[in-house]
């Protein structure tokens, strides 16, 4: 089974919009990898993208090492610490916002939607209540060329253990496919859909480390670095080749073994694996 990518983002009208939640150990390998896909679609005489990156966390001495941090970075937000070395570097205007991304601390209405959500969260109760933001945003709402740059198409979710992970690509809506010799998918299942019950599984231990060798029990020091780049190959597969057939990955750096996502039909709130 295939997926075609929506049409506006092969040729949109403004640069495409992504949301990118949490830049931690996963958010700020992903970060760095967005700006060498924005700059490789500028070459290809795309828009590119454009980033908006939502985090509450300060850089702290155990980030150093496994996240994408240095010593002068302690004390600082890792939103605009990573956002402001990404505008130096590739001469982009990103966005970073000090703050969770929550109902209750987004403001603007408009900071809700984005062309692709990215989230990189510790918990399945995260998950779950970005789930619910864009929910509530994309109900009863209208969307035109007027508003294409908040328009919600994809929502790619990374997980990750201390030294597993996976990546899930999934459709914020159902997105009209062209005919196709093949059987087409227009809806792809979120991370929620896969796994509804994800707020009820035990999460892992968020709570601050002392140092970096506890860090290091928590989570492997290569896993995110490796994780992100699986999520990244979708979403360059999707502007390159314009379709997808697999919709994420499970990785495990313990044995080094890769497995594919093959895209699934999601049926009657069920999902079926073709």
């Amino acid at each position: 089974m295939i997926h075609y990518t929506d049409q506006y983002l092969i040729n949109p009208r403004h640069p495409i919009t992504v949301n990118l939640v949490g830049c931690g150990g996963t958010g700020s390998q992903v970060l760095t990898k967005l700006a060498l896909l924005h700059s490789t679609l500028r070459k290809l005489n795309h828009l590119g993208l454009h980033v908006r990156v939502f985090d509450d966390d300060k850089v702290e001495a155990p980030n150093l090492g496994r996240q994408l941090f240095f010593e002068p970075d302690v004390g600082h937000h890792k939103a605009t610490v990573l956002v402001n070395r990404v505008n130096r570097a590739f001469g982009t205007d990103w966005e970073s916002h000090t703050y969770r991304y929550e109902q209750e601390h987004i403001k603007d209405e408009e900071l809700k939607g984005a062309n692709i959500l990215i989230t990189c969260v510790d918990t399945g109760k995260a998950r779950v209540s970005i789930g619910k933001i864009q929910n509530d945003y994309i109900k009863n709402r209208e969307f035109s060329m007027y508003t294409s740059h908040s328009t919600p198409y994809y929502w790619l979710d990374y997980g990750n253990g201390k030294d597993t992970g996976q990546v899930i690509l999934g459709t914020q809506r159902t997105l009209e496919q062209p005919k196709s010799k093949f059987d087409t998918a227009s809806y792809l299942p979120t991370v929620l859909d896969l796994f509804p019950n994800i707020d009820q599984v035990d999460e892992e231990d968020n709570t601050p480390s002392c140092s970096t060798e506890e860090a290091l029990l928590k989570q492997d020091l290569f896993t995110n670095c490796m994780l992100a780049p699986f999520g990244m190959q979708i979403l360059w597969n999707l502007f390159k080749q314009a379709k997808i057939e697999e919709q994420g990955a499970y990785v495990n750096m313990g044995t080094l073994k890769s497995n594919p996502i093959k895209i699934k039909e999601f049926i009657n709130s069920k999902v079926k694996v073709v």
